[in-house]
Order: C-alpha cells, then structure tokens, then sequence
C-alpha cells in the first residue's frame, strides 16, 4: 500500500485506528475454548466487526510464533482475511539484524505472508534497515520513542550535541528512504517530547501504541498531525478483549467504533 493509498484510505473511513491483533489463546472468550480453530475465529469475528472503522491491523509476531507452526498457519490465514487496500497489514515483528539476514525478513513478511509493513529496530544501523527499502509499496516502521520503561536507558540517554539518541536514529533513519516507505513507532505517553519527534520526522507517518488500556490519550496526539493526518494509532486490548462473552465481537466493534468517531473530530 502507497502513502497516497494510505492518506485516501484513512479520508474515506474517516480514521486513523489500528487494531492489535495481539491474541492470547489464554484470553480467548469462553465461547471459543472448544473450538481446535479457536485463535483463527476469534480473529476472523474481531476483523469482520471492527473493519468498517479501521484502517490498519498489527499483527503482534511473538503471540503467533509462540505457538509453533500452527501459529505460522493462523498468522498467514489471518492475513488472508483482510481484504487489499482495506486495511494496512503491519507485521509487528521488531526485526534488526545484518543485512543478508535482514533480507530474508524481507522475503518472509512481504513476499511470504504478503505484509504491507514490518516494525523494525534501528539500532544495527544502515544495513539492517535498508534491504526492507528495496520493496516498491511497503513500509519499514522504525523504533523511534518507545512508551515502555526502558525507553530510558537507550532512547532517551543525551548526546554531546544535546540531542536524545531516539533524535539521531530517527534522522539517520529518514535519511535512508522516504516518507514514502518509512514510518516511525512513538509512545503515545511520550508526550514531551512530540515537538522533538517532529522536528525530526516532520512528514513522516507515526505509528502510535499506548492509547487506551496503556493510558495514552487521544485527545493528546492532534499535535502530531499533519495535513496528510501522519498518525496510525493502535489499540489492541480496549478493543480485542472488550468483552468475554458471547458478545465480544460486538463488544471489540462498539469500542472500534467510539474511536473513529473521536478520530473522526480530530480530522476536521
């Protein structure tokens, strides 16, 4: 999917959500504890009811590779779900490595299993980002202020130029490709310092954990905006687990829902 692909995408659903598959057979509703197939139905029901509002889906790696080669299988049968130009499909993956093995990444989530998108980490430097920029229509989404605690001990240690180490991989990032290709992952609880992240990525898209169930705010990231939005939030918990019953589908869709209508406002 093309940025302009994108930008109509999110204008026509009036939305910038994401939602986190990041299912956990051990939360999986009552309903579904019999069913063999039960992780593949839960997120068949979850993407059917959430799909009209919108317009990405992450899928969170680790939660299908802990499952073995049955999770391989539900990962790509999942992404075979989502209908094309629907819905970004970002393989949340974290990968970083040297170059030779970072192109079999490559081949693995954008040609295998046919991601739009791959998370990956910055911190081995060039080559371990740039065979993911080799691929026409598909987009490296790069570490950038992570929300977790640990932020702290890498991102956010300071250089002799004054600036934070989350500052320099970002530019060093953005000067590889384009805003064409590249995204970034920001926390959205790292509110001070959203000033510093667009200075150094004034066009690029952000991909924004940390709504919701993690105590980021909406309402807090419309500084983060662009003319062309520029912000992919995601939520996976408020919305996958919004219920356990017989109605959590309905459940996940009503939350989906509430979200649009407030990113909808912020879209004016």
């Amino acid at each position: 999917m093309t940025k302009p692909e994108l930008v109509e995408l999110i204008r026509r659903k009036k939305s910038f959500l994401c939602v986190g598959l990041d299912t956990d057979p051990d939360k999986l509703p009552e309903v579904l504890k019999d069913d063999p197939d039960a992780v593949f139905e839960f997120n068949k029901a979850i993407i059917e009811s959430t799909l009209p509002f919108a317009v990405s889906y992450k899928l969170n790696i680790a939660f299908y590779e802990a499952m073995g080669i049955e999770g391989w299988d539900i990962l790509k049968r999942t992404i075979e779900l989502i209908p094309p130009r629907e819905a970004l499909i970002i393989a949340d993956a974290k990968r970083g490595d040297i170059g030779n093995t970072a192109a079999r990444y490559g081949k693995a989530f954008f040609e295998t299993l046919n991601c739009d998108a791959i998370t990956v980490n910055p911190y081995m430097g060039e080559d371990s980002i740039t065979p993911f920029l080799e691929y026409e229509g598909k987009w490296s989404i790069v570490l950038g202020l992570t929300s977790n605690v640990g932020a702290k001990d890498i991102e956010l240690l300071k250089l002799e130029d004054g600036r934070y180490v989350f500052e320099a991989a970002m530019t060093a990032t953005a000067n590889l490709g384009s805003s064409e290709q590249i995204m970034f992952v920001v926390g959205a609880t790292q509110t001070e310092y959203f000033e510093r992240i667009r200075k150094a990525a004034p066009d690029h898209f952000l991909l924004i954990p940390g709504v919701g169930a993690q105590g980021g705010q909406l309402t807090d990231l419309k500084g983060l905006m662009t003319p062309e939005t520029g912000i992919i939030v995601n939520s996976s918990r408020q919305i996958i687990y919004a219920s356990s019953g017989e109605d959590f589908a309905e459940a996940s869709a009503h939350e989906a829902e509430k979200l649009q209508i407030q990113m909808s406002e912020m879209m004016v």
